[in-house]
């Protein structure tokens, strides 16, 4: 089985396997291809994320710095912000829905490593040779969400639709759709609804107007 194959599996992976180590190198030398762009340099942006991302949708943007791992096991949707410092390893799958704001610093983590210190340092393969392993935990993320600046999302979460995770939160276990959580270990704090609506917020609405719902 090949450690690709291992990873999706969500079992032991040697991350220093010389095919998964090209593709990193690859995708880290895209990242600083991409932090070295000017901001309106669309096109150029647009090719290096096209060559280093599964999959990203249409109306995305990237602020950058970013700072993926992989890039292949990412997947965002359409009408993604995401602010400086974007940083996903990707180790297992991503996947961000559509229309998700991240602040900066947002963190998304996969990868897992043995807690006994003695593992962490060395394991036996099936044919003795001792070798540095960590497996993977994929991470979802629904449409709609916001998340505040310094968000880490830790391996195996998934979150759903219309979330709002509070700034610093560090997002430890599953968040149900419709939540606004925050905290560390983050918490479910309340559900939103339309009491949170803007036009309870008529001083910051100002003369603008909420659409008509479909």
């Amino acid at each position: 089985m090949r450690e690709e194959d291992k990873i999706r599996a969500g079992i032991l992976f040697c991350p220093g396997d010389p095919e998964l180590r090209a593709l990193k190198l690859k995708t880290h030398n895209l990242n600083i291809d991409y932090n070295a762009t000017y901001e309106d340099e669309t096109e150029k942006r647009a090719a290096i994320l096209a060559e280093m991302l599964g999959e990203l949708g249409e109306g995305s943007f990237l602020q950058g710095p970013i700072y993926l791992h992989y890039g292949c096991h990412t997947k965002i949707g359409k009408r993604f912000f995401g602010n400086f410092n974007l940083t996903i390893q990707d180790d297992a799958e991503v996947t961000i829905g559509d229309n998700c704001n991240f602040g900066p610093n947002v963190t998304i983590v996969t990868p897992l490593h043995p807690m006994i210190a003695s593992e962490r340092n060395s394991l036996l393969t099936a044919q003795g040779e001792a070798k540095r392993f960590c497996y993977a935990k994929p991470v979802h993320i629904g449409s709609n969400c916001w998340f505040g600046a310094s968000v880490t999302v830790c391996p195996g979460v998934t979150i759903g639709d219309n979330c709002v995770i509070g700034a610093g939160s560090v997002v430890t276990h599953d968040i149900p759709s419709d939540s606004f959580a925050a905290g560390v270990p983050c918490r479910v704090i309340r559900p939103i609804t339309e009491a949170d609506s803007m036009r309870y917020l008529p001083d910051i609405l100002a003369d603008n107007r909420i659409p008509e719902k479909m």
